[in-house]
């Protein structure tokens, strides 16, 4: 693809999200639905109380859509495509059912972590077993080591690696904006990964992710109008394993997704420390909760991330390239 036609699935994918956006908000808002916030988070989040949710559902639309259409068009509905559009579609309504039942029923907890993780060890499964049907190998990439075949254990990671992202960036969304600016980059940064490759099927959706994320981000940044919600967030971190496996460089999700690693990792040490010490290591987990307690400001949070982000991608186009 030239670099004109890069530019139409960027702009597929953020004017539906643009168009489509204020309506969702307005029906939220004209049926007095909105966020419920936990007494025990941040004393400064319970104002967002009552704050639309669910808004990921607006931009999955938008980027099944559009990718959809832009498949078509440059006849790229491969096994890759679709399976990337599977796991958007799964680990989106395992996030949907979720956010209904927290916004729809009026509860804090809406699916419980058993639920949701049976249906991304099946979603993981699935994906492995289109995968092998394609041809795709049982290789793991190392680096200083090169291609280690894992065989059936190849399997086990994929699921891991899809359980595991999906839930670290559905934990690091917690403030206005900062998931929709990460994966703007993340998504991004693979779209460079999968030109290079020639894999357009995957390119494609990447693109159309970096438009639909950017006209999310317009509702999203603080003061948010609206959150995505876990249909968004679960769904995003799912593809992001997804297509670092279909690209053959799942190593590169460590650095690129560096963000989401220190985010699970926070909450993991946090945890591990207050049953082990009775102590706490932060002030409050996420991380990004820790230095808002800090004093720091959700913009000052999003900026710093973000650069990490940025950073971080950076290092990784270079070690590739």
């Amino acid at each position: 693809m030239s670099g004109a036609k890069l530019l139409i699935p960027i702009s597929l994918g953020f004017a539906f999200v643009l168009m489509a956006m204020p309506q969702f908000i307005g029906y939220f808002k004209m049926k007095k639905m909105g966020q419920a916030i936990r007494e025990e988070g941040p004393q400064g989040h319970l104002a967002k109380t009552g704050t639309p949710t669910m808004g990921g559902v607006v931009f999955l639309i938008s980027i099944v859509l559009s990718s959809i259409i832009m498949g078509i068009w440059q006849k790229e509905l491969t096994p890759s495509f679709w399976s990337v559009i599977f796991i958007l579609t799964l680990y989106g309504l395992l996030g949907f059912l979720d956010d209904f039942i927290k916004v729809f029923k009026k509860r804090n907890m809406g699916l419980n972590s058993k639920q949701k993780l049976i249906g991304q060890i099946i979603g993981g499964i699935i994906l492995y077993a289109i995968m092998k049907m394609d041809g795709m190998s049982d290789e793991l990439f190392i680096p200083l080591l090169g291609d280690v075949n894992l065989g059936f254990f190849f399997g086990v990671f994929a699921v891991i690696w899809l359980v595991g992202f999906s839930n670290a960036v559905n934990l690091t969304d917690g403030i206005d904006g900062l998931v929709a600016g990460l994966g703007t980059i993340s998504f991004g940064t693979y779209a460079i990964i999968a030109y290079n490759q020639d894999q357009i099927g995957v390119l494609l959706i990447c693109l159309t992710t970096v438009g639909a994320l950017l006209g999310f981000l317009v509702f999203n940044k603080k003061p948010a109008k609206i959150f995505m919600g876990d249909v968004g967030s679960l769904a995003l971190g799912g593809m992001l394993a997804a297509i670092s496996i279909l690209l053959h460089q799942e190593w590169t999700l460590l650095l690129i997704g560096l963000v989401y690693v220190l985010e699970t990792l926070s909450v993991m040490l946090q945890v591990a420390s207050f049953k082990l010490t009775g102590k706490r290591i932060f002030k409050m987990s996420p991380i990004h909760h820790h230095f808002e307690l800090s004093g720091w400001s959700e913009w000052k949070i999003d900026i710093v991330f973000w650069i990490v982000g940025l950073v971080m991608s950076a290092i990784t186009l270079g070690i590739l390239y």
